[in-house]
């Protein structure tokens, strides 16, 4: 017997799938944990299926293997080597062959090993005898990459198990572009408007600004988080947060240069693994710096926010981090855009219309530039729905809420005050 688990036939699926249904479907999908997979394809189509999978940020802790073999090719393998958690195969064997193909590696395969096989054959008897012998899943090729995902999932993650919350990624095109302030406002209309435990994690440790912009003056925050991974859980990290607001929960930097704050690239895994367990939202207020660990969080995020200011260094800068995003996270939706600090007096600007043509994409919002609303704020720590929540800004932060969590499509967004807004910068 190869394995032990019951599971569904898989109908035949096209690999040219609608986009959108793919994306809403990819986006539901948990990562997979800790597991290895050898992959054993006879056709090119399945190598590059596999080869995108791979690539998938839901598959950043597998131990994925991918070779180009037969059913025989595996047997004559794990006859000398210790057989993963999951072995995919791909056969064109025919249904009265298939089971005898499998013989000899039913012989080497440890029992606690799945196997999902992707065969030629819509047989819903051949597919009740695999059941039967062990087989986890029978797939019918040609197979998509998220019926892959899908598939192994249905395998290895529980669905009893408590939903991880999302994660909300916010960065700045260029330093001063005002990321962190949107990140702020948001994580506080998030909390507020819907009622939902939030966190937000301020990644600056040496200069990060959210625990000024919300008066606070904690002892602990993230670094302890960072620098001691092993003690990390709930309950350490609860007691690490500070309370902002009824639904809101800050993980403040230290905004210290004691130190130097360098870290490799998974040094901040440990962390939003933890802050997914913990909250349903995780905002992550990620600095303006391109290293192996914000390149890491950013490939990871559910969700990826860019600020930029309509000037020639943020247009160039937002190509290149839409560029750069789309190799590390190839088959999620493009990053949500945010134009911040429009109509600022006296200051030369690429007018939002033509700033966003050569990046293909719309923004989510459009702020303009209001130093006494935003400096009022940032003086006193309270953020804008605070300080003034009939106003344009506020309405704004509100609809990049809705949109962010899914609450919302980006057309309805655009509509009333945003609509507005643009309305009158391209007139002008």
């Amino acid at each position: 017997m190869i394995g032990s688990v019951e599971y569904r036939v898989n109908a035949s699926s096209s690999q040219a799938e609608d986009e959108t249904t793919r994306e809403s479907e990819l986006d539901n999908m948990r990562p997979l944990p800790r597991i290895s997979v050898h992959v054993f394809c006879e056709s090119d189509g399945l190598h590059r299926v596999m080869e995108r999978l791979a690539t998938d940020r839901r598959m950043a802790k597998v131990n994925l293997r991918i070779t180009s073999g037969s059913v025989d090719a595996a047997a004559q393998m794990f006859g000398s080597t210790p057989t993963p958690n999951l072995i995919v195969l791909e056969t064109q064997a025919e249904p009265r062959n298939l089971l005898q193909e499998l013989a000899p590696l039913a012989q080497v395969c440890d029992p606690s090993t799945r196997v999902i096989l992707i065969g030629r054959y819509n047989d819903i008897g051949l597919y009740r005898d695999l059941i039967r012998n062990g087989i986890s899943e029978y797939m019918v090729a040609p197979v998509s990459m998220s019926d892959l995902l899908a598939a192994i999932s249905a395998i290895f993650v529980d669905p009893d198990a408590e939903p991880l919350g999302r994660s909300i990624a916010f960065i700045g095109a260029k330093g001063g572009s005002g990321s962190s302030t949107i990140a702020h406002n948001c994580a506080f209309g998030i909390s507020s408007l819907f009622s939902t435990e939030t966190i937000l994690a301020d990644l600056d440790l040496a200069y990060g600004t959210a625990n000024i912009d919300f008066d606070q003056d904690p002892a602990q925050g993230i670094a302890e988080a960072v620098f001691a991974p092993e003690r990390l859980d709930e309950v350490f990290l609860d007691r690490l947060l500070t309370k902002c607001s009824q639904h809101l929960s800050l993980l403040s930097a230290p905004s210290l240069l004691d130190r130097a704050y360098d870290f490799d690239g998974g040094a901040f895994r440990p962390v939003m693994e933890v802050l997914q367990r913990s909250a349903p939202v995780a905002v992550l207020d990620v600095p303006h710096a391109w290293s192996e660990w914000t390149r890491s969080v950013l490939a990871e995020a559910d969700e990826v926010v860019i600020t930029a200011v309509p000037d020639l260094a943020n247009l160039r800068n937002t190509k290149n981090l839409l560029d750069a995003l789309k190799k590390l996270r190839p088959n999620d939706r493009p990053p949500h855009l945010v134009l911040n600090q429009v109509g600022m007096l006296k200051r030369p600007e690429i007018a939002p219309a033509d700033f966003v043509e050569p990046l293909e994409m719309q923004p989510i919002a459009i702020i303009p530039f209001d130093t006494q609303l935003f400096g009022n704020a940032a003086n006193s720590g309270r953020m804008i729905a605070e300080v003034d929540p009939k106003s344009a800004a506020a309405e704004t932060f509100s609809q990049i809420s809705h949109i962010v969590t899914g609450r919302a499509a980006v057309k309805r967004a655009k509509k009333g005050g945003l609509g507005k807004v643009l309305g009158r910068l391209r007139r002008g």
